[in-house]
Formats: C-alpha cells, sequence, structure tokens
C-alpha cells in the first residue's frame, strides 16, 4: 500500500528501469572488482601497519602510528581527490581513474583495518605469548603460529563491518569519474531526466550487495566458532 502510493506519487517509470537496469547490472561489476581489490590489499596494509604498531622497534611503532592518524583523520573523498587532481597537478603523475580509487580506498581502508588487527591481538592473553617465548620459539614465528590464529573468529565481526563500509565507501570514486554503479546512476539520470528511478534503482543493488556480503560473513563466522577458533 505504502509503496504503491510512493511510486504513484512520483510518476515510477519501469520502462527505464528496464532500459537502464543492464547497464548498472554491468556497472555493479566494477563497483565489485573495486571493493574486492581494495579489501585485499587494504588488508595486506592493515596488517602490516598493525604488527608495526606492535613491535617493539620504535621507528615502526612511530611509522605505524602516524600512518593510522593521517589516513584516518583525512576524509577518503579527499584523499581521492589528491591521488587523482593532485598528484597530476603537482607531480605529472597521471593515474587511471579505476588504479587511483583503487590506492585512495585502500590506504583509508588499510589505516582502520590495522587498528581493528591490533586491538584483537593485543586482546590475546600475553601469556600466549610467554608460553610460546618459553617453548624456544622467537617472537616473529610465535605470532604467526600462536597469537594470530587465535584471533580469527575475534576479528570477524569488526573486519565484516569495515568490508561493508568499504563496499559502501566506492560509490566515492564516482567523484574520480570511475564508471561504477553510482556513477551509471548519475550518468542516466542525467540524460533520461529520471533521477529518483536511477538512485533507487542504484540503492537497492547496493543492498543487495551488502546483504549477500553480511549472509557470507555471518557463515564464515559459525564456521570459525564450530572449529573452535
Amino acid at each position: 500500500m505504502m509503496s504503491s502510493m510512493l511510486f504513484g506519487a512520483v510518476d515510477w517509470d519501469w520502462g527505464v528501469i528496464a532500459q537502464t537496469l543492464p547497464y548498472l547490472l554491468k556497472a555493479s561489476v566494477t563497483t565489485i572488482e573495486l571493493a574486492v581489490i581494495s579489501i585485499f590489499f587494504g588488508l595486506i596494509i592493515g596488517l602490516v601497519v598493525a604488527l608495526m604498531k606492535i613491535s617493539h622497534i620504535k621507528v615502526f611503532q612511530i611509522f605505524g602510528q602516524l600512518y593510522t592518524w593521517i589516513f584516518r583523520g583525512i576524509p577518503l573523498l579527499v584523499q581521492l581527490f589528491l591521488i587523482y587532481f593532485g598528484l597530476s597537478a603537482a607531480l605529472g603523475i597521471d593515474l587511471d581513474s579505476f588504479v587511483a580509487a583503487i590506492i585512495g580506498i585502500s590506504i583509508c581502508g588499510g589505516a582502520y583495518i590495522a587498528e581493528i588487527i591490533r586491538s584483537c591481538i593485543l586482546s590475546i592473553d600475553p601469556g600466549q605469548m610467554e608460553a610460546a617465548l618459553s617453548l624456544g620459539m622467537d617472537r616473529r614465528l610465535a605470532m604467526r603460529k600462536i597469537v594470530i590464529p587465535q584471533t580469527y573468529r575475534r576479528l570477524i565481526p569488526p573486519l565484516g563491518n569495515e568490508f561493508i563500509n568499504l563496499i559502501k565507501d566506492t560509490a566515492l570514486a564516482s567523484t574520480i569519474t570511475v564508471t561504477d554503479l553510482l556513477r551509471t546512476a548519475q550518468i542516466y539520470s542525467g540524460s533520461l531526466y529520471k533521477p529518483f528511478e536511477m538512485y533507487v534503482s542504484a540503492a537497492v543493488i547496493y543492498l543487495i550487495l551488502i546483504t549477500v556480503i553480511t549472509l557470507i560473513l555471518n557463515y564464515a563466522e559459525r564456521r570459525l566458532t564450530k572449529k573452535g577458533f
């Protein structure tokens, strides 16, 4: 009842949806690729920075703290503009918009992921590390074999939330001309003069993507729980 009243009030055009849906779905593939690649590199960056922040080497600690301070403090949109427009203007470095978006989202996401990993590692009982060291392991081996495996189940919920945020953050890539889902909706919104239909369609596709990711993460958490991690 509510939906019919809403669509009636805005003169909903199903023909436009049928016409543009294939293009929106194709653009959503670009959004998925951007999210997956950014999450992959964000995880690598986050793990390295987290290990730096808990390192006993002062230089590594300082670098890790500076990294998270800078890239968590500057809005992602500003970082994208600096990478795509700023590097070109200041240094003559012309990056493809897709590559620039991956770099920006990865380094920003990596700063947040680093804090998540660091807090999960520090939540493990320090006695675990002490026991490993007493058995003759060095700190690096103990971290890889004893401490990090115990963080998996604790990492899934906060990392899942960060992955979802990164997927939504990919929409900002449209501001540097990446032809993702939002950018495609903007293009057809302008050419067909149907902004409501276009943006609602994009919102529904984003919601479906996020729902699928949430279900996968919930499944992974249940599996890890059954395995006793």
